[in-house]
């Protein structure tokens, strides 16, 4: 896909990985609606990017009508919707005993439901528009594996890669791309206030190698579909985390 004037959303766009890649895709010419929960954030974000097309919309990536809002002020503003980039999230290190209900809802909401909502908003979009697309979800690689005090985040994350593979399928119908992208650990806010970081963050990725990855994936060519990429550091091993 040649970015250039290419209509993108991007959910958790006001910090880490988001606005990395919405700076990205700025820079390749694109034009980027940045939605995010946080208003303030959001505000300060899209003074931070580079110049362009770029649009700020709060949304609640939990609620469907909220984010159909999303796609019709990006469509009303910017254009015909290319790209949705699933990337909002949360994470939490707790284990199984300490979690209240309200915690599990809120992970599974987020992280899950979030991805469901964004996808069906943004392909509902593409199929009417004829033009084809392509959609993004940010995962990671606690879809792989179980990690310890991560149990609930990793149960959302493989719901998440499931559903992907999925979509996917249904999406090839309408000459639409759907990638799941699969980062290790990524140095950004969560993992730098960790008080049971296990890791160094020198070992952790950066926000700008997803967003590299994930511009890598948008610029091929329509004709090849990267269904999943695996992103690690090269020193990374599991980083795990002991109870207290």
């Amino acid at each position: 896909m040649n970015l250039t004037e290419s209509v993108c959303v991007v959910t958790g766009a006001a910090r880490g990985i988001g606005i990395a890649i919405a700076a990205d895709l700025l820079k390749r010419g694109a034009a980027v609606c940045l939605a995010d929960l946080d208003e303030a954030a959001l505000a300060t974000a899209i003074e931070l990017l580079p110049e362009g097309k770029r649009l700020a919309v709060v949304c609640d990536v939990t609620c469907g009508e909220s984010v159909a809002n999303v796609v019709r002020q990006c469509e009303a503003e910017l254009g015909p919707l290319r790209v949705w980039i699933n990337n909002a999230g949360m994470a939490r290190h707790r284990w199984i005993p300490d979690y209240t209900e309200a915690e599990i809802d809120q992970m599974l909401n987020v992280n899950l439901k979030g991805t469901i909502m964004g996808s069906q908003a943004a392909l509902r979009a593409m199929i009417a528009g004829k033009s084809g697309g392509h959609i993004v979800n940010i995962i990671s690689t606690a879809s792989l594996r179980g990690i310890p005090s991560e149990t609930v985040y990793c149960a959302a994350k493989w719901g998440v890669r499931g559903f992907t593979q999925g979509l996917a399928e249904e999406a090839a119908a309408h000459s639409i791309r759907v990638t799941a992208l699969l980062p290790g650990g990524v140095a950004t806010d969560f993992w730098a206030g960790a008080s049971d970081r296990q890791a160094p963050m020198e070992l952790f990725l950066q926000p700008t190698h997803v967003s590299a990855a994930t511009v890598q994936c948008l610029e091929m060519d329509d004709f090849c579909v990267p269904r999943e990429l695996v992103l690690r550091s090269l020193k990374d091993s599991d980083f795990s985390v002991k109870p207290s």
